[in-house]
């Protein structure tokens, strides 16, 4: 039987960045995921410069043979009002392509691949666990999104209310191109006029992202025709995309009920409903917990029990809050009819655009970059026995 310490179930942003931490730890780590990289992945696709610091990612490096967008700009709006740009004298976001982006990751993160390998079975057997009934290992890291087998194993709750997605991705002919109105420093992000969800248009290189994420699942497919009629009305888009859109799911943090550990195992990134509740941006978070993860499984030196790894939770919970700030709690107070017009009309603010949803909710820029090792994790010792 095949034997590693640490496995990874997901090849994404989460698992890579918790295997790619755990690199010189003297543990054998390996990552099964059901796709073969690289594999497709929709998604808005932008990160942050304390990504790129986090991970020790050179931004020259990356962008060779890579889409690699410089953001200078953001275009805010709510749906059949004016928009509001908001213009930055330098790069403060870059879109990438998840393809690219998440291969690169898990090919530089030093653990051994299983890819193209879908987990079936996960079993107990005394302190190891029995994937597939052909690998044992000795810690199990759930990484595999919002549809997590691992997280599946350890109980979903039916009371967590996942944001759903509908978005497409494609590369641009000329004629699109030339009939598309949308800048590729600037995406553009339009607000539902309900304030449950908001879409998306982003032209990163030669491709373009337009998606549409909300609370209400139920009518996800009307808002998305609603919002590419918006598009076409406005403009923006000359034509219909030519591939079907794709649909997922996440949570958001703070409004998720999912354990995050037990004995020898943790869940990470979407599998943990890690999203920032404001935007659903998830590649930040996902990254950082990977990384946080691998902290707490070092400082653990092997002995993996729910206690010792509760540290993961409460670093995670240090470094990404309640997941309720105190205007969430105030505003929750004020009937919905009254806080949705206030809404609308700060988003006719560049201020408001500006300082609240660029720099806080969607880019974080004033959460410094997470640096693996910085202060050392402190974990009580075994009680002697």
């Amino acid at each position: 039987m095949y034997s590693c310490d640490v496995l990874i179930a997901g090849g994404g942003p989460a698992g890579s960045s918790c295997a790619w931490a755990l690199r010189s730890s003297g543990l054998r780590v390996v990552v099964v995921d059901k796709s073969v990289f690289p594999r497709n992945k929709i998604c808005g696709g932008w990160i942050t410069p304390p990504v790129l610091q986090a991970l020790a990612i050179d931004p020259t490096d990356y962008a060779r043979g890579r889409t690699f967008q410089p953001i200078t700009a953001f275009r805010i709006g709510c749906m059949g009002q004016k928009e509001v740009d908001v213009p930055y004298t330098e790069a403060i976001s870059y879109g990438i392509r998840r393809c690219e982006f998440d291969d690169y990751l898990l090919r530089r993160s030093g653990a051994e691949i299983k890819d193209g390998v879908a987990i079936a079975s996960i079993e107990r057997s005394g302190k190891d666990w029995i994937i597939n009934g052909e690998i044992k290992a000795r810690l199990l890291v759930g990484a595999g999104g919002h549809f997590c087998p691992v997280s599946r194993f350890l109980g979903k709750s039916t009371l967590d209310v996942p944001v759903v997605a509908q978005e497409v991705e494609f590369e641009l002919t000329d004629g699109q191109a030339a009939s598309c109105g949308i800048a590729g420093d600037a995406p553009e992000l339009y607000f539902c006029r309900d304030l449950q969800g908001y879409g998306w248009c982003f032209r990163k290189g030669n491709f373009l992202n337009i998606g549409l994420g909300r609370l209400d699942q139920h009518s996800l497919p009307e808002h998305v025709t609603q919002f590419m009629a918006f598009l076409r009305a406005a403009g923006k888009l000359g034509f219909d995309p030519p591939n079907k859109m794709g649909g997922h799911a996440y949570l958001l943090y703070g409004h998720s009920r999912r354990k995050l550990v037990d004995d020898s195992v943790m869940l990470i990134g979407d599998a943990a409903g890690l999203a920032y509740a404001q935007s659903g941006e998830g590649i930040r978070p996902a990254v950082e917990s990977g990384l946080i993860a691998a902290t707490a499984i070092k400082s653990a030196d092997g002995a993996y029990s729910r206690e010792r790894l509760q540290a993961y939770a409460t670093l995670l919970a240090d470094r990404l809050g309640d997941g309720r700030n105190r205007n969430e709690t105030l505003a929750s107070r004020i009937p919905r009819g009254v806080r949705n017009g206030i809404a609308r009309l700060l988003l006719k603010s560049e201020w408001f655009c500006r300082r609240t949803v660029v720099e806080s909710w969607f880019l974080h820029m004033h959460d410094s970059a997470l640096t693996p090792g910085e202060r050392p994790l402190m974990i009580s010792p075994l009680p002697a026995v």
